[in-house]
């Protein structure tokens, strides 16, 4: 088969290309790295023709050019998997809205639960087997593909291509239309700048609690990275990875010898994962590299396949946690900031898992909009807050002021704990709100 020949065929401008949409549309721009540029930009052009055209993305990194423009919003609506803080912005312009899912799910979303009419997304060139590669991104996009009616691929030479489980590619075949765009750098995230104290006392706790051989999974964000810098110039070894999304701290540590994945009972000797954004330098180690492997998202965040890794060691934040123990890690108050993707998935995984520990960490404190200390650890979750993880779930919950494990602790047991690794300046007035909530014991220990 001549895969040169209907390449040529099916090559066309992001002008013609995006006259497949109609008003009224659902389109689909994939997921975070791989969002379209040039055919964002020919659909932005095409704004005055088009009303209620209906676009879903996730882990937004630059503003889409369909969202820019003052009247957006008469002409598009911008759904999000999961929110960053591009996805933030467009909300507060009146035309974005979240999808509340369990990330591990998405997939099957696509396959039984919506419509997708036109699909269009960023992959590598082409191979000799007339193949692209989704680059970073497996998480749902075979899934998302075999439900659109139209698809339309933007091909990118800066995107890696990452060795594959299964559903990371798309065969020339099955594409309508090809557009080449003008090769834009793919879209970096940085790790939150230089680690803080809290940080550092954070990690502190952490890693000592990880054996050789674990099974690592990290969470976005300052304390997973920090703990990650801190397992690259630690004295662990053969450390496996499987995990949701692969940041540039996994790179750290495995040039750092610590990963081999020789205990893996899964994919052994592989780094697995359902999507990446970081730093150049994690777009360099991932191209080609046969040590890493992309997965469909309900593979790596299937709870039933994280309890066949041992020692299955879970790390992730939380914006704060209430003295029941119930963990937000996606909204303040009724201000939607991230989504549940799939953080409770790993913590139910890795308590399941043999030896497996999750971690949710967090600052004791913030700084508030006044200016003002404001504790994380509040008697009860602000009203509109969402809880990313039941109470029943949670299996370490850690702050600068030490660790505490929550399993098998009574109301009363709980909150004391809770309690103790609290900043210091709002114990007292956390005891008085439990004593209230009818959860407090002081005990003699």
């Amino acid at each position: 088969m001549d895969y040169q020949a209907i390449y040529q065929e099916k090559l066309t401008a992001a002008d013609e290309a995006v006259k497949a949409v109609k008003s009224g549309d659902w389109v689909d721009y994939g997921w975070c790295t791989n969002h379209p540029v040039a055919l964002d930009a020919a659909l932005a052009a095409r704004k005055d023709e088009l009303h209620d055209v209906k676009v879903r993305g996730g882990v937004t990194m630059w503003m889409p050019e369909i969202c820019r423009a003052e009247d957006a919003g008469e002409h598009f609506a911008w759904h999000a998997w999961h929110m960053s803080g591009v996805d933030r912005k467009i909300a507060t312009k009146g035309m974005g809205y979240f999808i509340p899912m369990r990330y591990s799910e998405l997939p099957r979303f696509y396959r039984e639960e919506i419509r997708v009419d036109v699909a269009m997304l960023q992959v590598t060139p082409m191979d000799s087997h007339g193949n692209f590669n989704f680059g970073l991104a497996a998480s749902h996009l075979a899934d998302m593909l075999e439900k659109a009616r139209i698809i339309i691929l933007e091909v990118n030479r800066n995107l890696p291509w990452v060795n594959a489980l299964n559903g990371c590619e798309i065969n020339i075949r099955d594409v309508d239309y090809v557009v080449e765009g003008d090769n834009p750098p793919v879209a970096q995230l940085g790790g939150g700048g230089e680690p803080t104290e809290v940080d550092k006392a954070v990690a502190n706790l952490v890693v000592p609690q990880i054996p050789n051989g674990a099974c690592l999974q990290l969470g976005i964000g300052g304390m997973p990275n920090t703990i990650g810098s801190m397992i690259a110039q630690s004295d662990l070894k053969d450390l496996g990875v499987h995990t949701e999304m692969y940041v540039d701290a996994f790179v750290d540590i495995a040039k750092a010898g610590k990963i081999t994945g020789k205990h893996k009972n899964l994919d052994k000797g592989r780094q697995v994962f359902a999507f990446g954004a970081g730093t150049q330098k994690l777009y360099d180690y991932v191209n080609h590299n046969p040590e890493v492997m992309g997965a469909p998202v309900d593979y790596t965040n299937d709870v039933h396949v994280i309890a066949q890794l041992d020692n299955f060691i879970s790390i992730n934040n939380a914006v704060d946690v209430d003295l029941f123990g119930q963990v937000n890690a996606e909204s303040a108050g009724l201000k939607h900031i991230s989504g549940t993707g799939g953080q409770l998935d790993f913590v139910l995984g890795a308590y399941l898992s043999k030896g497996g520990k999750s971690f949710i960490c967090l600052s004791s404190t913030m700084v508030g909009k006044d200016g003002q200390l404001k504790s994380r650890i509040v008697p009860t979750l602000t009203n509109g807050s969402i809880v990313t993880d039941p109470r029943s779930t949670i299996h370490y919950l850690v702050t600068e002021y030490g660790m505490v494990n929550l399993k098998g602790a009574s109301t009363w047991e709980r909150a004391e704990k809770v309690i103790s690794i609290a900043h210091p300046n709002f114990r007292e007035e956390l005891i008085q709100q439990a004593e209230k909530m009818g959860i407090w014991r002081r005990s003699n220990q």
